[in-house]
């Protein structure tokens, strides 16, 4: 814990690590580079990363961003966003002769992985997360058949398993870890021989940013967390600041969605941001809490962070030419089929 000073009646705790994770750091430089490497558009298939700052100043670059593959046109480049995709949205992207980049997050990809292996073991897998949530709809569409989403302890009492002794637990990557140790407990007692990952699921920079807010919450009055509605890790850090104890907490995406009376009878604001926020939002705070007389700050550190992952291998190749040729193919194998069943096999 951070040493307190008690000369300030104004003060903010600042926790680090804070921001942009590895993953988000790659999938951003990923569309930046494509872009500069290929020319726009380039399409981006749902938010990048789950921040409106992010998204809207790539999109003033040049990226388009889109729902479905259905949207891009044939013959261009798309990128995955960090969240991961099923494998039938690459089917997608195969079938309208799209070149592709894969931008998600290794750790994401890491659980696809692990629910790859254990559904050709035929084991039952219980998937914790959200409903609804990208992350959870791509790890699901790995081995629906063998996935069940159990989105909270409320959940287990309707979980049903074809063989108690071959179930195992996987996570959504950006749960609070309480949250999730909650609903293993929950299920542990419904299946005693319930099989955790081999890896720890719940990414690195969803706990640093967790234990950071943890310390700075036993004597923040208030903490503002930067992050955009719809990013889950931003929303688990507003819940996990008022279960460590701040009176009150925030979520806003820019320093002017602060209301100024949350600072009403307030001497210690505690500052942190979501896993797919940059900095110069953070420092935009700490210039509108300055401004009103919040100008000591103090960092709460909760960890060191050096891990880095390399850009997506595909920038390395030509995709424009690699789109043409693959939505040439396309044409030509649609063209093939009605004059002549054996034509392109």
């Amino acid at each position: 814990m951070v040493a307190m000073t008690a000369s300030s009646a104004r003060r903010v705790l600042l926790a680090a690590p804070r921001g942009y994770c590895a993953g988000v750091d790659r999938a951003v430089i990923a569309v930046e580079k494509a872009l500069e490497q290929y020319g726009a558009p380039i399409y981006v298939r749902h938010e990048i990363v789950h921040n409106k700052h992010v998204v809207q100043t790539l999109e003033r670059k040049g990226a388009i961003f889109v729902e479905r593959t259905a949207e891009v046109p044939e013959g261009s480049i798309v990128m995955f966003s960090a969240h991961g995709v099923a494998p039938v949205v690459h089917e997608e992207a195969a079938e309208r002769g799209l070149a592709t980049i894969d931008a998600t997050c290794p750790l994401v990809t890491k659980v696809h992985k692990e629910a790859v292996r254990f559904a050709k073991e035929d084991f039952d897998i219980l998937l914790i997360g959200h409903e609804g949530h990208e992350e959870v709809i791509g790890t699901s569409g790995e081995a629906p058949e063998h996935i069940t989403l159990v989105d909270g302890p409320e959940d287990v009492p309707g979980v049903e398993v074809r063989d108690p002794s071959k179930v195992v637990w996987l996570s959504q990557t950006t749960l609070s870890v309480d949250e999730t140790m909650e609903t293993v407990d929950a299920l542990k007692e419904k299946f005693p021989q319930l099989i955790s990952p081999p890896s720890d699921d719940i990414c690195y920079a969803t706990q640093n940013r967790q234990l950071a807010v943890k310390q700075m919450g036993e004597e923040a009055d208030l903490v503002i967390v930067v992050g955009s509605r719809n990013s889950s890790n931003s929303k688990r850090l507003v819940e996990v600041a008022k279960l460590a104890g701040a009176r009150d907490a925030h979520l806003v995406d820019f320093a002017e969605e602060i209301d100024e009376t949350w600072l009403d009878g307030v001497g210690t604001v505690g500052v942190t941001s979501g896993a797919s926020v940059p900095e110069v939002l953070v420092e935009g705070v700490l210039e509108w809490l300055a401004a009103r007389g919040y100008q000591d700050v103090e960092i709460v550190k909760a960890a060191e962070e050096s891990i880095t992952f390399s850009l997506p291998k595909e920038l390395r190749r030509d995709l424009r030419a690699e789109a043409a040729s693959l939505a040439a193919g396309v044409r030509a194998g649609s063209a093939a089929v009605p004059g002549d069943a054996g034509a392109g096999a």
